[in-house]
């Protein structure tokens, strides 16, 4: 029930269930795993820190677990976890899924410890176990892209529009690459008095990417139902407010989609530096399988330049229907991006936005740390400490 909650949104009530089930197993470390997540997901993290530590206390070898709290922590070298970890992964008996979840931990114990070549060996391996578990193939990817492009050309012809039903919720997508800063302007714009963040929706996806592919027809009646169903889903999310964000990154798919479908929307591309994105990327362990492409940097490189090249192509199909927003010049130039990008959605001018790190709303990806500190630069070029190591994967991005 706790899971259930949690996966709704409905944080507070999980914690509840979680609770209640820790009344009747007090050793139950998997439910201190996941109320963990959840307090997480909620801001709390001392909260959080303390129910990771609980759940080691009971299975000290809870491979996800230490990785959990690997994101948390600031490590030193006297932290014991480190050693804990060092241990476990000397085991020839440990489950493929476990060793990956503790090499990405014993490499966010090395970076914090300044170990950065051996950091960076621990992400390369975590990564190779990520991606053979995934069974990842890039040229999956590659087809799916030259299918959307060609798809989109019917699309972009299709007259019959749908009705544009009656509703009073208008959606801004927020798109572009994981890592790319969409976390960061879901949040500012929720901050906004007449916005809903609803954050990460996977209903665009599972109701038009049959379509967007080709497989399923292209015609005034499919493009309908997408429109009403995504709209009466939509709707659910509201709490009242006029607009509602969805922050999910690869909806960059479905732009042709979303302009045909959902006439009235606001679409907002987040872009960042793209060495720092790939690297961003490639570093992190995503909860969702459909990010395969995260776990070689190679397999990421090439990723990014398709992502790229599918925006370049949006952009001439549907020229000025996108704002695009850069991440670097947002950290640089707060108040002005903010103001600009506000009055291109139409709203009036609140002094909110300028403070997202005060938002007190739940925020349930990667970036959830980063967006509840105050907004700074500087961080696309975290990247270069490890750039001895790379051997060159991002020259083409260095000298663009």
């Amino acid at each position: 029930m706790g899971n259930a909650l949690k996966d709704q949104g409905k944080l507070d009530e999980a914690i509840a269930a979680y609770n209640k089930a820790l009344s009747i197993k007090p050793d139950y470390a998997e439910t201190y795993n996941n109320m963990g997540v959840t307090l997480q997901d909620q801001g709390k993290l001392e909260e959080a820190i303390a129910a990771y530590n609980k759940a080691l206390s009971i299975k000290p070898d809870y491979a996800v677990t230490h990785r959990n709290l690997s994101g948390l922590i600031k490590y030193k070298r006297n932290d014991p976890q480190i050693s804990s970890v060092d241990e476990l992964l000397k085991r020839l008996d440990l489950k493929d899924a476990d060793r990956c979840h503790l090499l990405y931990a014993f490499a966010k114990m090395n970076e914090d410890l300044g170990c950065f070549e051996a950091a960076y060996d621990n992400y390369v391996v975590g990564g190779a176990l990520r991606k053979k578990l995934l069974a990842y193939d890039l040229r999956h990817d590659r087809a799916l892209f030259a299918k959307i492009r060609e798809v989109a050309s019917s699309l972009n012809d299709f007259d019959s529009t749908p009705p544009n039903a009656k509703t009073s919720h208008t959606p801004i997508f927020i798109l572009g690459m994981p890592r790319s800063g969409t976390t960061l302007v879901e949040q500012i714009i929720a901050c906004h008095s007449q916005v809903q963040g609803a954050g990460e929706l996977n209903f665009l996806g599972n109701l038009g990417n049959s379509i967007a592919c080709g497989a399923k027809p292209l015609t005034p009646d499919s493009m309908t139902k997408l429109q009403v169903k995504y709209l009466d889903e939509l709707a659910k999310l509201s709490n009242g407010h006029q607009f509602v964000t969805d922050k999910m990154p690869h909806n960059f798919l479905y732009i042709a989609l979303v302009l045909k479908a959902l006439p009235e929307a606001k679409i907002i591309h987040v872009k960042r530096n793209p060495a720092a994105t790939c690297w961003s990327n490639f570093k992190h362990y995503f909860q969702s399988n459909g990010l395969g492409y995260s776990y070689d940097l190679s397999d990421t490189v090439q990723y990014f330049s398709l992502y790229q090249d599918l925006i370049d192509f949006w952009d001439d199909l549907y020229p000025d229907q996108i704002y695009h927003l850069d991440y670097d010049r947002l950290t640089v130039d707060q108040e002005l991006e903010t103001r600009q990008l506000v009055e291109h959605l139409g709203l009036d001018w609140e002094d909110a936005c300028l403070s997202p790190h005060e938002n007190k709303r739940s925020v349930r990806t990667a970036s959830q740390q980063q967006v509840r500190e105050k907004m700074y630069s500087g961080s696309s070029e975290a990247w270069r400490k490890f750039e001895p190591y790379l051997n060159g994967a991002f020259d083409e991005f260095v000298t663009q």
